[in-house]
């Protein structure tokens, strides 16, 4: 695709990127697809699929307690606990505000070690990387931004979003369905969203501005993206996802880089779909 050669004008020392379609077929991939990128808080959506296997398990149940008082493990996966962003302290009734944690996360982690009796770094490896053929993948740390992955690696992630083979597809559509809907809050770099619409473990484009998605996304779009320069987005109205990863935080660089280079991905892969 020639719309992937634009992450060579990043302002970033190392940058990748690739395009993966619903039937698993890859539609292009440009840069260093096997150098190994810190994620931040794209690990979130490896974490929340390692939990939903729990799930589908019944080692967990998404409505039983977990985190502050009244908050369940539904709402850590969908920033609703009420925990901070980076403290372990309730600053809101659960599911009233729709406040982004990483805290929510770790405890996530922690319920789910206890639940199994597994460290959480050995349960997503073994639920999640491991099935997929994620070998350069590790999780180094918090569940909520330690992992480390490369474009090839999240490409069968990408895969797998788009037709599960570890879920059942009625738990990923749920997954990417709002959670708590209506809720307001502040999407990490882009300002505060009314609504602050999340799935579990994904955020959910819907009808946010501005975001880190093109103009051109489809509110079905969702995703996440680090402070490290990485996001993943999968957009089911063109049945493809997209991965790009860099070495360079998160910063007005990828305000500007990230919108337009969605938008022309969007646009080859709508005009390659009318060429068939």
């Amino acid at each position: 695709m020639e719309s992937l050669r634009a992450v060579e004008n990043w302002p970033v020392p190392t940058a990748a990127a690739a395009v993966v379609r619903a039937d698993g077929s890859l539609a292009g991939a440009h840069g260093p697809v096997d150098h190994r990128f810190p994620l931040a808080s794209v690990t979130k959506p490896l974490a929340a699929y390692a939990v939903l296997v729990a799930y589908e398990e019944g080692a967990v149940e998404l409505d039983e307690p977990a985190g502050p008082e009244g908050s369940t493990v539904r709402h850590l996966l969908a920033h609703t606990s009420g925990l901070a962003f980076d403290e372990h302290r309730a600053t809101a009734p659960p599911g009233q505000r729709r406040l982004y944690s990483n805290a929510g996360f770790e405890v996530l982690g922690d319920h789910l070690a206890k639940a199994t009796g597994i460290p959480f770094a050995d349960y997503l490896r073994e639920a999640v990387f491991e099935p997929l053929g994620m070998n350069s993948s590790s999780l180094e740390g918090s569940p909520a931004k330690d992992g480390v992955s490369t474009v090839s690696d999240l490409v069968r992630f990408a895969a797998e979003l788009q037709a599960p083979r570890l879920l059942d597809v009625r738990t990923v559509a749920e997954a990417t369905a709002v959670v708590h809907p209506g809720l307001k809050g502040v999407l990490p770099g882009y300002g505060h969203q009314s609504p602050n619409d999340w799935g579990l473990g994904l955020e959910i484009r819907d009808g946010k501005s501005p975001h880190w998605t093109g103009l051109t996304s489809s509110p079905r779009t969702f995703g996440h993206f680090g402070q490290s320069g990485t996001f993943l987005w999968v957009d089911p109205d063109v049945r493809a996802a997209c991965v790009a990863l860099t070495d360079r935080a998160f910063g007005p660089w990828a305000v500007e880089a990230w919108t337009p280079f969605t938008d022309a991905v969007l646009a080859e892969l709508r005009a390659a779909g009318q060429d068939r």
